[in-house]
């Protein structure tokens, strides 16, 4: 090799390096604090344009770090997006290549293979201390889930150190707290019974009323004392005390901490202080108390003098729903999703282009924005990269820190794969194009003021975001068999263009059709909780 080329090797070397490697003699490796908030849509905070709700620490987060524009979940449903998310792999690889589609029943064993590297794995291999506190919702055990302890294998088989938090989705049973593997409060000569869907003489809850939204009646028997310990309107404050708690043990070691929230998942039981303080009911209530659970970890990572050597990642699992209180603020003029097209489950923009801010005081500009194309598969080799290892087998990952601390001249990921909750409906992104083959959003069908889900064209007609195939929220008869959007010039997706550039249908239809799964072809049908 001739000595430019050697000059050039060396220089490349250099600035591959990993951000907290380059300054090693002075700064230890970074904690990594990691938000994932639920059901959080695009426009639901106010540096991404929300007015009628108020989130100054989620603002002062951006002020103070970057904003990416068009980052999304890995898909547009709660469970998927969270295999992806920590696995790095496209959800539609996953169970054996069938694929994750919907939310996880509440006897769903563990869908994540323990011998699958995770993001927990990545930061344990590197000595650092590791938990998961908050929503789960990726089962327990092998097989069935029959809820006997040890909750087994779980959390703490995935590269964790410790676990506290909501086992299944807060409107979901059990209403209990699980702590690494055992249920919190439990108790032998009591144990927690599963009696099935339509068991009566089930465990009391936590009353809720109507205007809460929708919650599953419990389906558990016994375990009083854990259900005890159990009230909606206090889970966002026993999660942010266990991440404070968590945070101010870590004295020696450097840590990694996913925090997934349950706001602003429907029930919408935000704590007193909370209640009534947003323009746009219990929904922008419960945004309110997630921004106080981020104002308080950022205020813990302040007072013990680690806030400056701590990469902090916020974003959601999905984009946001239009149940009964996401219509109720919508009607009071909140922008749920902004003006994105779809909602959660679906494939338009708005069930999965989701707010995503990372700050690192010296690493990361703050006040700064991106446009790089960004998918939540990308913080496993994201987050190699930062901790100085090459990943034996990266899988659908994609190291996006140069697009965090700083600005690359090229896009570091020009395609993705999304999975919405109907397998006929995953989609192709490639640069400015977004290739659906199918009709319609493939998401939520509700439409009726009775029911708990809407989706689709119907609102469409409810938040004012038009369509060319849609007209009085109902899709039109003539509308073509699939869809083609131009985000570059369209981002709220208001004309398809299928029938305009047929060649770019054909090419990235065929890209599609070699890697999704056969049954994209034939949905399965497996209830979830949604």
């Amino acid at each position: 090799m001739n000595q430019p080329c050697n000059l050039l090797f060396t220089l490349i070397c250099i600035f591959t390096l990993p951000v907290w490697f380059a300054t090693a003699d002075t700064q230890e490796p970074p904690n990594v604090v990691l938000i994932f908030a639920d059901d959080l849509g695009y426009g639901d905070i106010g540096c991404y344009g929300a007015t009628k709700l108020k989130t100054p620490n989620i603002d002062k987060l951006a002020a103070e770090g970057k904003r990416f524009t068009d980052a999304h979940s890995a898909s547009a449903v709660c469970t998927p997006s969270r295999y992806g998310l920590l696995t790095g792999e496209y959800p539609f690889r996953a169970n054996g290549g069938k694929g994750l589609w919907g939310p996880a029943p509440i006897t769903s064993p563990l869908l994540i293979d323990p011998e699958t590297q995770t993001i927990a794995d990545v930061f344990k291999s590197r000595g650092y201390d590791t938990a998961v506190i908050g929503k789960w919702h990726l089962g327990f055990g092998k097989g069935t889930n029959q809820w006997k302890e040890p909750l087994s294998p779980g959390p703490l088989d995935l590269g964790f150190d410790y676990y506290f938090g909501m086992p299944v989705v807060n409107s979901a049973p059990p209403y209990v707290y699980v702590e690494n593997d055992r249920i919190v409060g439990s108790d032998p000569n009591d144990p927690l019974v599963y009696a099935g869907r339509n068991a009566k003489d089930v465990t009391p809850i936590t009353p809720i009323p109507p205007e809460a939204a929708q919650r599953s009646a419990n389906q558990f028997k016994g375990a009083l004392e854990a259900h005890k310990r159990f009230n909606d309107y206090e889970v966002g404050t026993r999660l942010t005390e266990k991440s404070v708690e968590w945070i101010k043990g870590r004295e020696n070691k450097p840590f990694f901490l996913y925090l997934a929230t349950t706001a602003v998942h429907h029930p919408f039981t935000p704590a007193k202080q909370f209640q009534g303080t947003s323009e746009c009911g219990p929904y922008g209530d419960f945004v309110h108390e997630l921004d106080w659970m981020v104002g308080e970890v950022m205020k813990t990572l302040e007072e013990s003098g680690q806030a400056d050597n701590t990469l902090v990642i916020f974003t959601s699992d999905n984009g946001g729903m239009f149940n009964h209180g996401g219509r109720h603020a919508a009607k009071l003029g909140h922008k749920i999703n902004g003006d994105l097209l779809g909602s959660k489950f679906g494939i338009w923009e708005g069930g999965h282009r989701v707010p995503f801010i990372a700050r690192w005081p010296g690493k990361i500009e703050a006040g700064s924005q991106s446009d790089h194309l960004f998918i939540s598969v990308d913080l496993l080799a994201s987050f190699a990269a930062l901790t100085g290892q090459e990943l034996s087998n990266a899988k659908d990952s994609i190291n996006q820190l140069p697009a965090m601390t700083g600005t690359p001249d090229q896009p570091l990921r020009s395609e993705m794969f999304i999975t919405p909750h109907k397998p006929t409906h995953m989609s192709y992104r490639k640069g400015k194009w977004m290739y659906i083959p199918a009709k319609n959003d493939g998401g939520f069908r509700g439409s009726k003021p009775s029911q708990h889900a809407w989706g689709g064209p119907a609102v469409t007609a409810l938040v004012n975001t038009p369509n060319s195939d849609i007209e009085d929220g109902k899709l039109k008869k003539n509308a073509s068999p699939a869809q083609l959007y131009d985000l570059e010039a369209d981002i709220n997706q208001t004309k398809n263009l299928y029938k305009a550039y047929p060649e770019v249908v054909k090419e990235m239809a065929a890209t599609l059709n070699q890697v999704k799964p056969g049954s994209a072809r034939t949905p399965r049908k497996r209830k979830g909780v949604k």
